[in-house]
């Protein structure tokens, strides 16, 4: 019975994924079309970032998806190789609210300090493109789910097969933001390392802090 249970409320999540999916592509279909063939393609983040704001319908609603997916892919990846989990919903809402909140936080963070060093107009189309590869691992995180859950190949070569072509594609995206401001960040180096360790680095090791409580 917990099982059943467990794979029905999976279920249900998936389909809010897949739904706001489906919202954003309704919103902007040639938007959602230029997303899809982002990577190796700068035509989305070329045209895009001209018009983005300080609250984006399109990447707000892919958020619930990126939220949604990543949660139930992080309860698969700790149950499958740290400690088995018991499925209960109140902790499992308590992980989606946790995942949610340290991605905003961390976006806000950004931002602020974007606004304190006066450096906004940066700090934004950086913040666009971290957003645009996050949005589209969100989709990949969706994919790998549906074969986590609704098919019988094994959970360890998913999550693995799946995590790494999310580095891949964050890389990717790094790469993009390293190249485009390499002359402000050279010859503040330091600082570059200071941020990656403080705002990339230091927010999923707490949320893996989180997640221990969870597991709690």
């Amino acid at each position: 019975m917990r099982n059943y249970i467990t794979h029905e409320w999976f279920t249900i999540f998936t389909m809010i994924g897949l739904f706001s999916v489906v919202v954003a592509k309704f919103l902007n279909t040639l938007r959602f079309n230029d997303f899809i063939y982002v990577i190796g393609n700068s035509r989305y983040l070329k045209i895009y970032s001209k018009d983005q704001k300080f609250i984006d319908q399109f990447d707000s609603v892919l958020f619930i998806n990126l939220s949604v997916s990543l949660s139930i892919f992080t309860y698969f990846a700790y149950s499958t190789f740290v400690s088995p989990l018991n499925f209960e919903l109140v902790s499992f809402l308590k992980l989606l609210f946790a995942v949610s909140t340290i991605i905003i936080i961390k976006t806000l963070l950004e931002r602020l300090i974007g606004s304190l060093f006066e450096i906004d107009s940066m700090i934004d189309d950086y913040l666009f493109q971290k957003t645009t590869f996050k949005n589209y691992s969100g989709l990949l995180f969706f994919m790998a789910n549906l074969f986590l859950l609704y098919t019988k190949y094994s959970a360890e070569i998913v999550l693995i097969i799946a995590f790494t072509m999310v580095c891949i594609i964050n890389f990717v995206g790094f790469l993009i933001s390293y190249k485009s401001y390499q002359k402000s960040i050279n010859p503040n180096f330091f600082y570059f390392i200071l941020y990656l360790c403080a705002l990339e680095i230091g927010p999923y090791i707490l949320l893996y802090k989180v997640i221990r409580e969870y597991n709690v």
